[in-house]
């Protein structure tokens, strides 16, 4: 069964064609950064408007680069929240009109769901090892940092969750605030690789032993306490404050995929979103891991930050139950738990 994915939950349009959950025929996604950069950050209305000109093409292209039709594929799956709701409306509506004017069924995938099954996906005749069931997924991006206890691939539990900043959002405004600009993620990750992580002893957010929830506006502020303390950085001394935010976000994320595998007594690990692109937190996890002997399963970059290829994953699976959205454009969606 052939789905095609789509996602418009922020400003990256991306489409997918997805063989049975798992094998990838094409993904492509067409990025805003170099909009968005000036401003530090994503303005929705932009994204809103860019997701316009861009969706057509870019599925378009998705099932080009596959070397199917529309009519060979079986179903639609679409990222239908959490995210901006102007991105939001242009996927789903895009998706709505296609189902309708094909007679292809659609689902309706959560994005946050939706990231752990990057941990399945593989290329034509790729053979690859993939997560048992329970496992534990860590999503760590710009929006949300949740902690899921996957029990098959459309149950789950929520265990942790963000009460305040996610880690994305803590990186992107650090970044902002020692002039590295945006994407900040990005940028921390290449700045502190030159940096001396154990400059600048910040305070892990932990909340409380055992705790599975996060916290990083705590963390946030102590930097900005710190730079305003300085009255200026010298261009020497950013290394060094990016390595050590970068080392207390990353300690406090780890930690917790330990607790959390302690606490659940999985043996799997999934880490994705567009955080765990970073280079010190592949790293970290990977001797974490080793050390209790529970097996890691962090995706390339392509698939952590957003697609349409893991929507196609979860969708394969939504549709396979008889999960199918509504075509009425007055059916607004509805997110329990995030």
């Amino acid at each position: 069964m052939l789905i095609l994915g789509i996602e418009s939950s922020c400003d990256d349009t991306g489409a997918a064609v997805v063989e049975d959950g798992s094998i990838v025929l094409s993904s492509v996604v067409s990025s805003q950064d170099f909009i968005h950069a000036k401003y530090g950050g994503v303005v929705p209305e932009l994204a809103s408007r860019r997701h316009i000109d861009s969706i057509i093409p870019v599925v378009e292209e998705a099932l080009s680069s596959a070397g199917v039709a529309l009519n060979d594929i079986g179903g639609i799956a679409v990222t239908q929240g959490p995210g901006l709701v102007g991105s939001l409306l242009i996927g789903l509506t895009f998706a709505k009109a296609v189902s309708y004017a094909a007679r292809i069924p659609f689902t309706g995938v959560n994005h946050i769901e939706a990231h752990p099954f990057a941990a399945f996906l593989k290329g034509r005749n790729e053979d690859k090892d993939v997560p048992g069931f329970p496992a534990i997924a860590m999503i760590v991006s710009g929006g949300h940092t949740t902690l899921l206890l996957l029990k098959a691939h459309t149950e789950y539990e929520i265990i942790g969750t963000t009460l305040d900043d996610a880690a994305g959002e803590a990186f992107d405004k650090v970044a902002k605030l020692i002039g590295l600009g945006y994407p900040g993620g990005a940028a921390i990750d290449r700045v502190a690789r030159d940096g001396n992580a154990d400059s600048h002893r910040f305070t892990r957010p932990l909340i409380s032993k055992g705790s599975l929830d996060f916290s990083f506006s705590g963390l946030k502020t102590a930097v900005l306490n710190f730079v305003r303390s300085k009255g200026s950085l010298s261009p020497e001394g950013i290394p060094d404050l990016a390595a050590s935010f970068q080392e207390a976000a990353i300690d406090t994320l780890v930690t917790k995929a330990l607790w959390a595998l302690e606490k659940t007594g999985s043996n799997d690990l999934i880490i994705s979103g567009g955080v765990a692109c970073n280079s010190r937190l592949r790293t970290k996890a990977a001797v974490m891991a080793a050390s209790v002997g529970a097996r890691l399963f962090i995706p390339p970059p392509k698939y952590c930050s957003d697609n349409g290829a893991v929507a196609a994953a979860l969708g394969y699976h939504q549709l396979k139950k008889g999960i199918i959205g509504s075509i009425d454009m007055n059916a607004l969606p509805t997110w329990e738990g995030f």
